[in-house]
């Protein structure tokens, strides 16, 4: 509690400002994940692969290729 109100005095709002901020905040992540979930459970994985399989095997654009930890994530394992 004590936080929440350091928190709201240094954004200048009451704490009952920041805490309906917080909860709109926390509503509209809840319902963005709740609509990624539904919008998943709509996909098509083999769909998707087939997909990609069809996309040309070609050296990315300058400036996109892959680097560090991302490029050795990327690599398929075997």
């Amino acid at each position: 509690m004590e936080e929440a109100k350091q928190v709201a005095a240094e954004d200048n709002v009451s704490l009952n400002q920041l805490l309906s901020a917080f909860i709109a905040d926390g509503i509209g992540h809840r319902r963005a994940i709740m609509t990624l979930k539904k919008r998943a459970e709509r996909g098509d994985p083999a769909a998707a692969l087939a997909i990609l399989d069809r996309a040309p095997n070609v050296k990315p654009d300058a400036g996109d290729e892959l680097t560090g930890e991302v490029k050795s994530a990327a690599k398929p394992k075997t």
